[in-house]
């Protein structure tokens, strides 16, 4: 073996050198900081065109969601029956109203014709319990049954058929003890 060392050179050869080195290695570092802040905190960075941070748009998407036009639904209140229109609004006129799947489009007697034939039972029957592409009720099981009946006669009356339209059950008092089905507030009381 020899007697020769591997030691390596430095640049840094004395104290004083090592604590100059750390010392400007730290300066570099807080201006280079220093600097990134300034960078960043400049100016208002925002979407050209959009007013994200405006205190308006802030106070929109901080306003509660009541506020949105949401109703809410006491499911321990009475059951509001819906109208036929409402009805076909809110759940048929998806696939009434284009024709989708197959289904008879609204206000079209030809394709109304052959299912008229067959009777209003047969009629509410399938609208009831689904039909090849059709879901029960439409695919809305929160709907009455008095409600997808009115809705039935409702499509049908407008593409030539001649249904009356359904009564409303007498309001009876619930063994559970739950409240008796109310009419909708648009439509006039029957006549007793």
């Amino acid at each position: 073996m020899s007697d020769a060392h591997n030691e390596q050179q430095s640049a840094i050869k004395t104290p004083k050198q090592l604590l100059a080195a750390v010392a400007g290695f730290f300066l570099i570092t807080v201006i280079g900081i220093i600097l990134l802040v300034q960078f960043v905190t400049a100016q208002k960075l925002t979407g050209e065109g959009s007013d994200s941070q405006s205190a308006e748009a802030i106070a929109e998407r901080l306003s509660p969601v009541a506020n949105t036009g949401f109703t809410f639904k006491d499911a321990s209140g009475p059951k509001v029956l819906q109208s036929a229109e409402a009805v076909y609004t809110s759940t048929c006129v998806a696939c009434h109203g284009a024709g989708v799947a197959g289904a008879p489009k609204f206000g079209d007697a030809g394709a109304w014709t052959a299912r008229l034939a067959q009777g209003y039972d047969t009629v509410l029957k399938h609208a009831l319990e689904g039909l090849r592409a059709m879901p029960a009720k439409g695919g809305n099981p929160d709907l009455d049954d008095v409600e997808v009946a009115r809705a039935v006669v409702y499509m049908a009356n407008a593409s030539g058929g001649k249904f009356k339209e359904p009564e409303v059950p007498a309001p009876a008092a619930a063994a559970d003890g739950a409240a008796p089905a109310a009419e909708p507030a648009s439509a006039p009381a029957p006549a007793k």
